[in-house]
């Protein structure tokens, strides 16, 4: 994995890219993107520092790795233009629904597959990167792709048939939670908090108490019960939240983002 190219550069190429390069993991010389918006394309080279290519064929001719970031529709249309040139690279296709056997159908032989899915907090370095397990990566291909991916956020690794899944929480879940700090930044504001304050207060209360069960292995449950005491405030609001069925809510827009 000497040289990177991403195939489009809408915002998750960009996050992804800010993230291999602003951390050191892939120098810049060795990040290239092609786009057919040409003008934003070299905006966003200069402000990222990827070297920005003029066709499909260019890119193909100088990364031995290609990231699929365009659009889903588009990617039949790339594939075809591509041709052979694609032959014996690795393909890492952020694409959402194109999967490894959907890649199958339409890739000659020669061609390496991994299909990831990361969410929008790669930006910052703090992302879930879902890999599907099947995939036709060389170990040592994968080990090197691991690395690169964990400049931005942690890898969990699922089988094909559970990766909408874990989109439905790791790629749907920050909407959801952005959510949450509104509303939470709502019930502040409705009791006389700033409004900057109020969001401020709930998001930096959700990382923390994220990171929190991350380190301590703990239930979810018993952290809960932990911030409850008997006829207190906390176990008021609890009680609030259980009326207002906000568990159902969850499983019900996990269950929604699985429909098609």
């Amino acid at each position: 994995m000497k040289n990177i190219g991403f195939i489009g550069m809408g915002n998750m190429a960009q996050a992804l890219a800010k993230g291999f390069i602003g951390t050191g993991t892939v120098p810049a010389e060795y990040v290239f993107a092609y786009a057919p918006n040409q003008e934003k394309l070299a905006a966003n080279a200069q402000k990222i520092g990827f070297t920005p290519c003029r066709s499909l064929r260019e890119l193909a001719a100088v990364c031995d790795t290609l990231i699929m970031a365009c659009k889903p529709y588009q990617i039949e249309s790339v594939l075809g233009e591509l041709g052979g040139a694609i032959i014996g690279k690795a393909l890492i296709s952020v694409a959402a629904g194109w999967d490894y056997d959907k890649y199958a159908e339409y890739l000659p032989e020669g061609v390496a597959v991994q299909y990831i899915m990361p969410n929008t907090p790669v930006a910052v370095s703090s992302g879930v990167i879902l890999m599907e397990e099947k995939n036709s990566l060389i170990p040592e291909e994968r080990e090197q792709l691991m690395y690169v991916l964990s400049s931005v956020g942690g890898c969990v690794e699922l089988p094909s048939h559970l990766m909408n899944a874990g989109m439905a929480i790791s790629g749907c879940g920050p909407a959801f939670f952005d959510m949450i700090i509104e509303a939470l930044g709502d019930g502040g504001v409705k009791n006389g908090l700033p409004r900057d304050k109020a969001y401020h207060l709930a998001a930096a209360t959700m990382a923390g108490t994220a990171i929190l069960f991350l380190d301590s292995g703990m239930h979810p449950g018993q952290l809960k019960d932990q911030v409850c005491s008997p006829a207190g405030t906390t176990i008021r609001g609890v009680a609030a939240l259980e009326e207002a069925g906000v568990r159902s809510a969850f499983i019900k827009a996990v269950d929604a983002t699985m429909k098609k």
